[in-house]
C-alpha cells in the first residue's frame, strides 16, 4: 500500500481506537490560542499585546521598541503595559474608559489593562446564524464536540469554548485549588478568563504566582495527564506550555526516551497534499537534559481527527451535570458524613450491591426509570425551587403560571404523574404527599413566562406509590 495521506489518517485513527479502548475513557483537551485564531479569529498572546498598545496613549512607541527592549519576553512587556495602562487610566481622558470602583483602593494597578483585555475578547465565537465561519469550520466543530471530552485544559482568556459545552463547568485560576476532587464536563482555565479580569496572568507578578503554585496544579491535573489521552489543540509543539506539561509527565512517569503513547500534539499544514505522509511523533526537549517523544497529528482539517476520538466513546447521553453532582455526592459520603457518623454495613449486601450495576447504583440514591419511586434525580424542585429557578422569589407566581398554561392549553400538570411533575407519598398517613417538579418543568413554565411557543408532552408516568 502506498505511503499517502490517506494511509496516514487510516493508521493514526487506527491508533487512536487502540489508545482509547486500551484506556477505556474519554481523551482530555488542552487548548491554546491556535483554537481561538481558527475558529473565532482571535488574537494570539503577542496580537493581544500589539491592540493593547494600539488603544493606550501612553503606550507611544511602536511595538517592535518594545519587544527589542525586553528581548522579545512578553511577560516584561505585559509588566511595562501594566504600568502604562495605569497612567493613561488615572489621567483626565483615561479615567471615564474605566469602570469607577477600579480607582479605589480594593483593586490592584492591574486592573486597568487587564479589563481592557477582557473588553478585547468579548464578541468571540460564532456569527449570529451560529456559523464560525465556513461550512467546513463548522463541520469541525460538530466533530469536536461529538469527542465529548472528559475535561477541558486551556490557557485562553477568552470564552469561545464555553458556548460549544454548555453543560461543562468552567473553573478558573485559582478556583481549581478550592476543589476537592476533579470529575467530569470541566473546562480548566488556568491562566485565568476574561470573565473574571482579576484572574487573568498577563505580567511578570502574575506569572511568578502561577509558577508558585505549578506543583499544587500540577499535582491536581497530572492523574488526568496519566490515565486520559491527551490532545493538545492551538499550540505548536514547542509552546512552553505544552513543554511544562510533558516534563511534569516525565517526572512522573519515567518515560524516558520510548513513545509517551496517549499524547497526541495536532497542529495544522496548509501544505498537505494527497501524497503526503507526515511524521507520527516528535521528540521535544522539555528540560534541561530531558527528551520526551510524544504522537503527532497533522492535518489541514481537524474534522477527520476529532471524529477519529469521538468513534468510541459517545458522551452524547450522558447528563454531565448529573455525573459531576453525583462524584461530589460519593467524595462528600466518604470525606463528611461517614466519619462523622456511625455506619452500619453489612457486608454481604454490600457484596451483591458491588457486583450489581443496579444496586450498586442505588448506593448513591440513583435508581433506574423502570422503578420510578426514587425520582429525586429526576424531579428535584418544589414548587418553591421552581420559583426560585424562574428567578420569581417562591411559589406563589409559579402556581400562577400553572394555571396560565392551564389556561392556555386544558393541561393541568399538576392534576396527573408526568415528566413535569409527581406526588411523592412523604408519611404514613393517607393523603400525606409532596408535589414534585422537574427540569421539564421549570423550561415549560418559563416558556409561559416569556410568551415564547412550547411543546407538551402529556403521557403520564407510572410512579408506585
Amino acid at each position: 500500500m502506498p505511503m499517502d495521506y490517506k494511509q496516514y489518517q487510516a493508521e493514526v485513527t487506527a491508533d487512536i481506537t487502540d489508545v482509547l479502548a486500551s484506556a477505556s475513557c474519554q481523551p482530555i483537551l488542552f487548548i491554546g490560542s491556535g483554537f481561538t485564531r481558527r475558529y473565532s479569529g482571535g488574537p494570539s498572546w503577542e496580537e493581544l499585546l500589539k491592540k493593547l498598545a494600539q488603544n493606550c496613549p501612553t503606550i507611544d512607541k511602536d511595538f517592535a521598541y518594545y519587544k527589542q527592549l525586553h528581548d522579545g519576553d512578553l511577560k516584561k512587556i505585559g509588566t511595562l503595559f501594566t504600568d502604562l495602562y495605569r497612567e493613561w487610566a488615572w489621567s483626565p481622558k483615561g479615567k471615564a474608559k474605566f469602570p469607577a470602583e477600579y480607582f479605589t483602593e480594593a483593586f490592584g494597578k492591574d486592573i486597568f489593562i487587564k479589563h481592557a483585555v477582557a473588553e478585547l475578547l468579548s464578541g468571540l465565537g460564532p456569527n449570529a446564524k451560529g456559523s464560525y465561519g465556513s461550512a467546513a469550520l463548522d463541520a469541525e466543530i460538530a466533530a469536536l464536540k461529538s469527542m465529548s471530552p472528559h475535561a477541558i485544559i486551556t490557557t485562553n482568556y477568552d470564552q469561545t469554548i464555553e458556548p460549544m459545552f454548555p453543560d461543562y463547568l468552567p473553573v478558573i485560576g485559582q478556583q481549581i485549588m478550592r476543589l476537592g476532587y476533579l470529575a467530569i464536563g470541566e473546562i480548566f482555565k488556568i491562566h485565568g478568563c476574561r470573565s473574571d479580569p482579576l484572574s487573568i496572568i498577563l505580567n511578570e507578578a502574575d506569572y511568578a504566582r502561577f509558577t508558585a503554585d505549578h506543583k499544587y496544579l500540577s499535582a491536581k491535573l497530572l492523574t488526568y495527564f496519566i490515565e486520559h489521552p491527551l490532545v493538545f489543540i492551538g499550540y505548536r509543539a514547542e509552546d512552553p506550555n505544552i513543554k511544562s506539561v510533558l516534563y511534569d509527565v516525565h517526572r512522573m512517569v519515567g518515560a524516558g526516551f520510548g513513545l509517551v503513547p496517549n499524547i497526541y500534539v495536532l497542529e495544522r499544514d496548509s501544505t498537505l497534499t494527497d501524497a503526503s505522509y507526515p511524521a507520527r511523533d516528535k521528540v521535544l526537549s522539555v528540560g534541561e537534559d530531558t527528551n520526551i517523544r510524544i504522537k503527532s497529528i497533522s492535518a489541514s482539517s481537524f474534522e477527520w481527527v476529532f471524529k477519529a476520538f469521538g468513534e468510541t466513546g459517545d458522551l452524547e447521553k450522558v447528563n454531565t451535570k448529573l455525573l459531576r453532582s453525583l462524584m461530589a455526592r460519593a467524595v462528600e459520603l466518604i470525606r463528611s458524613d461517614i466519619p462523622k457518623k456511625h455506619v452500619e454495613i453489612d457486608f454481604k449486601t454490600l457484596d451483591h450491591a458491588v457486583n450489581s450495576g443496579e444496586n450498586f447504583a442505588k448506593l448513591f440514591g440513583v435508581t433506574s426509570i423502570s422503578d420510578p419511586a426514587q425520582v429525586n434525580l429526576n424531579y428535584k424542585y418544589t414548587l418553591t425551587q421552581v420559583g426560585d429557578e424562574l428567578g420569581l422569589g417562591g411559589w406563589h407566581k409559579a402556581h400562577q403560571l400553572i394555571q396560565v398554561l392551564f389556561d392556555q392549553s386544558a393541561f393541568d400538570m399538576k392534576a396527573s404523574d408526568n415528566i413535569y411533575h409527581i406526588k411523592m407519598r412523604t408519611g404514613k398517613a393517607a393523603g400525606s404527599v409532596t408535589n414534585k417538579y422537574s427540569e421539564a418543568a421549570v423550561d415549560l413554565l418559563r416558556a409561559v413566562m416569556n410568551g415564547t411557543p412550547y411543546k407538551l408532552t402529556k403521557d403520564p408516568v407510572k410512579v408506585p406509590k
